[in-house]
């Protein structure tokens, strides 16, 4: 495939909103024109580099789990998620090509490996592939997840044998297919790669099994990993473990470790900002005065201006969450609400009352500019 990658809807000519039915019929039409076997012998080349280009995009645009990925992600975040094998596993051209006489089986063996797409070759090894992922989720305190944590997690996953080393035991050599895992036809200019019916592409043949493992080449077990918490993760983000999943013949999956974090008392989230809400007396909003708020390291001191309104937003600099992408700290927003005294003794209602007798309606411009407004609208 070309370094840059083009992207995938660009490349089948299609919208982002586009079926499965509109995405196969945008390939059929694409691959016809562009199948090697299709057009003159000067451009058959460039016409290989096509015919990849667009079966590979269709691979991953019909199956919806690569679908989603790829649009949530892009190139880059998808790439690291799918080799070319992986995206190339499953794929269904059986229904694209009935009338070309091609079967579906025969381009999967091309894209998983072999012939148009590249690879293949002898293996004197047990064909495989690579490891499977595994899928963890973890739960978070508000406070851990605030300031980042390592959390050990216990995780059942199968490893290679130690005994006969992931081979499943004595092992011969394959004599249909000599070892390769795949038997191999020509068809014109394509190279036609079936996988070996007598070993299923392992290139050779269980002789003897290992006690230990029964002829698996794996072992279940459980294992205890380190996970390094991010200061600032939100809810439903997750963190890729490369190499902590399953073993597989070519190299190990990944862990993927989904986080929930847990609702806090006190504390709302805005992204890297942090938000409370704070009760003020009737005197301290109508005087102004320095009160401690709670942060998540402690409290901190802010002055509140004379006459802050109920619902009023202060906002301290710096005394947030760590963005989880780049470190920097968020705020910490104060939304403030007046609270009225309740249970007065018959003093206190004096003396309220007489505060009130002696305030002038102008020193209360939401009240009158609110009942300006009702008295414009009843015309009374």
């Amino acid at each position: 495939m070309p370094t840059t990658k083009r992207d995938y809807y660009e490349i089948l000519g299609i919208a982002k909103t586009a079926t499965v039915d509109e995405i196969k019929r945008a390939y059929r039409a694409l691959a016809l024109k562009h199948h090697p076997d299709r057009v003159p012998e000067d451009q058959k080349k460039e016409a290989e580099e096509k015919f990849k280009e667009i079966s590979e995009a269709y691979a991953v645009l019909t199956d919806p789990k690569k679908r989603s990925a790829y649009d949530q992600y892009g190139h880059a975040g998808f790439d690291q998620r799918y080799s070319t094998e992986d995206i190339f596993r499953g794929a269904d051209f059986s229904s694209v090509f009935q009338d070309m006489g091609l079967g579906g089986s025969i381009f999967e063996d091309l894209f998983g490996g072999s012939g148009l797409f590249g690879g293949g070759g002898r293996n004197d090894g047990r064909r495989g592939s690579r490891g499977t992922d595994l899928e963890l989720a973890v739960p978070l305190s508000f406070e851990d997840a605030a300031r980042g944590t390592t959390k050990s997690v216990t995780i059942p996953r199968r490893e290679m044998c130690s005994e006969c080393h992931g081979e499943g035991g004595q092992r011969t050599t394959c004599s249909t297919c000599q070892g390769a895992g795949q038997v191999r036809q020509s068809a014109g200019f394509m190279v036609m790669v079936r996988t070996c019916h007598r070993c299923e592409g392992a290139g050779s043949i269980l002789k003897k099994a290992c006690p230990t493992c029964r002829g698996e080449g794996r072992v279940a077990v459980e294992r205890n990993i380190q996970v390094k918490v991010p200061a600032g993760i939100e809810s439903g983000m997750r963190l890729r473990l490369p190499g902590e999943g399953e073993a597989g013949t070519r190299g190990r999956g990944d862990l993927y470790v989904h986080v929930s974090v847990a609702a806090h008392p006190i504390f709302r989230r805005d992204e890297a900002h942090l938000i409370v809400e704070y009760p003020l007396t009737i005197t301290q909003a109508a005087l102004g005065a320095e009160v401690a708020v709670p942060t998540i390291e402690g409290r901190v001191s802010l002055k509140v201006p004379a006459g802050t309104q109920s619902g009023t937003v202060l906002r301290v600099r710096g005394k947030g969450l760590a963005d989880v992408h780049d470190g920097r700290h968020g705020d910490l927003l104060v939304r403030v609400m007046v609270e009225t005294p309740t249970d007065l003794t018959s003093t206190q209602r004096r003396l309220l009352e007489d505060v009130g007798k002696n305030i002038n309606e102008n020193a209360y411009p939401a009240r009158r500019s609110f009942l300006a407004k009702v008295k414009d609208i009843l015309k009374t």
